[in-house]
Parts: structure tokens; C-alpha cells; sequence
């Protein structure tokens, strides 16, 4: 038995970069409407990005702040989609479903404690 092929995948050069950024920001916007904690974290990377800036010594330094602070947003669009997939096959409690969102969840809180130790090892040397 043969998948169907999406007729989206067909689009090559220009036309599927516009395609993707348009779905990439389809993406940013959902969450950013959609999910409390991506808003919470994009507040704090508002915040923490200009302090990294400034407060970074080096181009090494501030790309490590940044960057600690970017992986944050991205575990948590990852989370999300992960938990809006599960809901949509199923709201039932499963032993499995639980601990899928549970993993999710456990990523989001080890990428805001790798913030934490970036930015410490930066900042206190």
C-alpha cells in the first residue's frame, strides 16, 4: 500500500521558501496565541537577549547566552507541537500519552536549567 504524496511537497526554489516561512511563522503565531509557557519564555528571551548583549564580554560569550536562551523557545515549540499531536489522536488518560507529554516536559525543564548554568559559567567565569 502506497501514501498518498503531499501536493506540497512538489514546490521547489522560491515558491517553497515562502511556503515554509509562511508556515514557520503559522507555527510561531499558534504558540505564541496557543501556549502560556511559549509566551512566558519569549518574554524572558526579550528580556535576556539585550542583557546578554550587553552583559557578554565576548562574541563567544554573548552566542552562548543567546543561544542557551533560543533553545529554550525551540524545546518548547517542539513540546507543544508534541503535545497538540497527542490531543488530537486522543484526550483519553493513557499510561503512554502521559509519559510522552511528560518527556516533553522534562526537555523544556533541562533546557532552563542549561540557561541557568550558561549563563552562570559566563558570568562568574
Amino acid at each position: 500500500m502506497t501514501q498518498p504524496v503531499s501536493p506540497y511537497k512538489g514546490k521547489t526554489g522560491l515558491r517553497r521558501v515562502l511556503n515554509a516561512a509562511g508556515y514557520s511563522w503559522a507555527g510561531l503565531s499558534a504558540a505564541f496565541r496557543h501556549e502560556d509557557a511559549f509566551r512566558q519564555e519569549v518574554f524572558l528571551a526579550l528580556l535576556l537577549i539585550p542583557l546578554a548583549l550587553y552583559l557578554g564580554e565576548t562574541g563567544i560569550s554573548r552566542a552562548l547566552m543567546i543561544g542557551a536562551v533560543l533553545l529554550v523557545l525551540i524545546v518548547e515549540l517542539l513540546n507543544s507541537a508534541l503535545e497538540a499531536a497527542v490531543d488530537r489522536i486522543s484526550l483519553e488518560h493513557h499510561q503512554l500519552i502521559k509519559r510522552a507529554k511528560d518527556m516533553g516536559s522534562a526537555a523544556v525543564m533541562i533546557a532552563l536549567a542549561n540557561v541557568v548554568v550558561v549563563w552562570a559559567l559566563v558570568l562568574l567565569g
